[in-house]
């Protein structure tokens, strides 16, 4: 099999064990969210503590590095955070497109922090993908738009996360990364899941490991997907995301989304696939 067949089945995956994730989060019921972050991030340090212990990487990363590491690792619990509470109060197809913002976001502060360019594509496919998202998140003046505000926020904290990722790239292992983000996760959410603890039944403790599973799963085959294929080649398959979400809100919870929340979907998957062709031709 060559290396372009094996990221798409790698990427198809990833997008699959997300979808998984979500599901998990959603059948795990009225547990709170901080209990069902912990343990998806408690999970996730034992696996790349185990990595870093194999290949002998650094734990903690270079000293020169720790303020980037830690406002990294602030940055993706907060969007984990968001994500989990807007899983819990839309359905399904919502929540994953609203998350699959997070790739224009990183355009942004790439361009603000990382001084990458922004050309005029760019700027247009943003604010396309901003109408889709409000076309999903309805505003209106009322508590019903905290979880779809959640969702949106959820994208912006993980496009500032990954423009981190991205920088500390070349300078830390990518399971150093991962760890340090685990453990600032874990220590951070512990207080706050004691403070509103809810001892889980035998199917909902089921559900927790889950989470942890195919987050961690999906995390793992989408970094070997990028390493198998290039980006403009693999990138646009990540959004099968909110197909796989769809289909399986669909079937557990008859979840079907609203006019307004369809045409968005198809805003920001029009303007995902536009620029991945135009990728795609210019590479």
């Amino acid at each position: 099999m060559d290396n372009k067949r094996k990221a798409i089945i790698l990427i198809l995956l990833s997008s699959f064990s997300f979808a998984m994730m979500q599901t998990m989060v959603k059948l795990a019921g009225n547990l709170p969210t901080f209990e069902k972050v912990f343990v998806r991030n408690l999970i996730s340090l034992f696996i790349a503590f185990s990595i870093i212990y194999k290949n002998k990487a650094s734990v903690f990363g270079k000293k020169e590095n720790q303020k980037y590491l830690l406002l990294r690792s602030i940055l993706g619990l907060l969007g984990v955070i968001f994500y989990f509470y807007s899983i819990n109060h839309l359905i399904m197809a919502d929540a994953a497109m609203l998350n699959k913002l997070s790739p224009f976001f990183v355009v942004i502060f790439a361009w603000i922090f990382l001084k990458e360019k922004l050309t005029k594509r760019n700027i247009i496919s943003l604010f396309i993908v901003i109408i889709g998202a409000m076309l999903v998140i309805k505003p209106k003046f009322s508590l019903e738009i905290i979880p779809a505000a959640a969702g949106f926020f959820a994208a912006v904290c993980a496009g500032a996360a990954y423009t981190l990722v991205r920088f500390l790239g070349n300078r830390e292992n990518p399971s150093t990364i991962v760890f340090y983000f685990s453990l600032v996760s874990v220590i951070g959410v512990f207080p706050l899941m004691l403070l509103d603890f809810v001892f889980p039944t035998k199917m909902q403790f089921l559900y927790l490991l889950g989470i942890g599973i195919f987050a961690a799963l999906g995390q793992f085959s989408l970094t070997f997907a990028y390493k198998y294929g290039k980006a403009a080649e693999v990138a646009i398959f990540d959004y099968t995301n909110i197909i796989f979400a769809a289909i399986l809100g669909f079937t557990l919870w008859g979840e079907i989304p609203d006019m307004y929340s369809f045409i968005g979907g198809i805003l920001i998957l029009g303007t995902a696939l536009f620029n991945y062709l135009y990728n795609s031709k210019s590479a």
